[in-house]
């Protein structure tokens, strides 16, 4: 991710991790730490902590998160569980890869 390769998100800026897309839709790809290294969740705790605190939900109407389901370190429930959502949607699928 962008925050190892820099040394911490203190090293990073709202521009080098959001880009703009059409009709002005802002998108992150948070990403996460190597496979078997480190805790996958808290890097949504983390990622979202970066982004209210750089202004990143500034004059927007929706946000969207598409986080894993399971309850790993308690990162992919953060949205949830810290009141940041109004409705939830769960989406499934029983295909392998989904």
């Amino acid at each position: 991710s962008l925050a190892a390769e820099q040394g911490s998100v203190e090293d990073l800026e709202l521009e080098d991790v959001m880009k703009i897309g059409y009709k002005d839709i802002r998108c992150v790809e948070s990403g996460g730490p190597e496979p078997g290294v480190g805790c996958a969740g808290r890097g949504v705790i983390t990622s979202i902590n970066f982004l209210e605190e750089n202004g990143a939900y500034e004059d927007i109407d929706y946000v969207s998160y598409d986080v894993l389901g399971d309850v790993v370190c308690g990162g992919f429930a953060m949205p949830i569980r810290e009141n940041k959502a109004q409705e939830i949607y769960i989406v499934m699928s029983g295909e392998m890869m989904a």
